[in-house]
């Protein structure tokens, strides 16, 4: 886990980072960084999170990086950790603010060097990225969801979906009704050639995990996510050994070593750090790494809208163990950015990855004079 994942060399000299600020417009948050000799770095914050956990970006984080020079960005990720006993506030909000904080430092970095952000990881491998859109319903007829993503696929052409399973934490005999009927009409609408996931956010207990388990292998889906509570690990195990189709999980995960200890007792097969609550795109490349080693697929979560679908293709660009699909939320709520070298949609199922410099984007000037810092 020691090897570094950032290229060093990408600058001959220091590259100072002056100012961290959140900014505020509207509903959005948005992280801007600025070095010294004027190279400025953007990220989209999470807006979701930032809304509650602003004051954990502002003063537990984004000073430790005033003052530092960017290039020595990967060592700065576990020095923010412990500053100021930050190692004991770790969890969701400490680690989505660092994340946005290294994405805009990313993006500046990426600028200055006139690289676009996946070859500060090392040689792209890919610019176009299938992708696979996901529903958050549950509760609905397994009609009117299959209604919902007909739709969804015929809106951005994604080449896969993910529905939701159980109740969320929980089952009930409503919703293991809906899910056995779900499963199969899934497989009857798309046909035989689709990729189909579905994710069942920690519902079941090990018995109905291997019971509904055991219908989608018989429909050959493609993975089964989170079958039960995400920290529940000897379970998940149990589930993995019983089952032939592949355990995915890692939303929830915000430790090296808890990855680590995924990884090699097999308690899952698709490694799913999330870019932001597992703290950037440095921790999550390292988690990558681990599957490769393992011959396992590191096919990173997507938490929330904003810009969290361009993270996800950056990291797609660079790391060859994503697995088939990625996911995409580009149409759904997000900051007003361009991008000359691609249309940041899903076009044939497939997402052009912007090969400009950093993240490839430019925000909205108007957006831009309309943010007010947040203290």
């Amino acid at each position: 886990m020691s090897a570094s994942v950032l290229r060093t060399g990408l600058l001959a000299q220091p590259l100072r980072i002056e100012s961290v600020e959140l900014l505020r417009n509207g509903g959005h948050y948005l992280v801007r960084v600025r070095s010294k000799d004027g190279v400025t770095g953007f990220a989209d914050a999470h807006s979701s999170v930032m809304s509650a956990a602003n004051q954990i970006l502002t003063k537990k984080v984004a000073p430790f990086f005033v003052g530092k020079d960017a290039r020595d960005l990967e060592s700065l990720i576990h020095g923010v950790y412990l500053w100021n006993s930050n190692y004991k506030w770790q969890g969701l909000p400490f680690w989505v603010s660092v994340a946005v904080v290294e994405i805009a430092i990313l993006d500046m970095l990426g600028k200055a060097s006139g690289r676009p952000l996946g070859e500060l990881f090392g040689k792209l491998i890919r610019r176009k990225i299938p992708v696979y859109r996901a529903s958050g319903h549950r509760g609905n007829t397994p009609q009117a969801e299959i209604e919902y993503l007909k739709q969804q696929v015929a809106e951005t052409g994604a080449g896969a979906i993910k529905f939701r399973l159980g109740a969320r934490m929980r089952y009930d005999a409503d919703s293991t009704r809906r899910d056995k009927a779900l499963i199969p009409l899934t497989r009857k609408t798309f046909g035989d050639k689709f990729s189909i996931y579905a994710d069942a956010n920690g519902s079941y207990d090990v018995p109905m995990s291997i019971e509904i388990g055991r219908v989608m292998e018989a429909h050959n889906l493609a993975f089964f996510e989170e079958p039960v509570p995400f920290d529940h690990y000897d379970e998940t195990r149990q589930i993995a050994e019983a089952l032939k189709i592949p355990i995915a999980l890692g939303e929830e995960e915000a430790s090296l070593r808890g990855f680590r200890r995924i990884i090699e007792t097999g308690t899952a097969q698709v490694i799913q750090p999330d870019l932001l609550y597992f703290g950037g795109l440095i921790r999550s490349m390292t988690v990558a790494r681990m599957a490769a080693v393992a011959g396992l697929d590191c096919t990173p979560h997507m938490s929330g809208g904003g810009l969290g679908f361009l993270y996800v293709a950056h990291f797609a660009s660079c790391v060859a163990n994503v697995g088939a699909h990625q996911e995409y939320k580009g149409e759904d709520d997000n900051l007003p950015v361009s991008s000359s070298s691609s249309s940041l949609r899903s076009e044939g199922w497939m997402l052009t990855v912007p090969s400009g410099a950093g993240l490839g984007v430019e925000i909205d000037p108007k957006f831009l004079a309309g943010c007010t810092p947040v203290a």
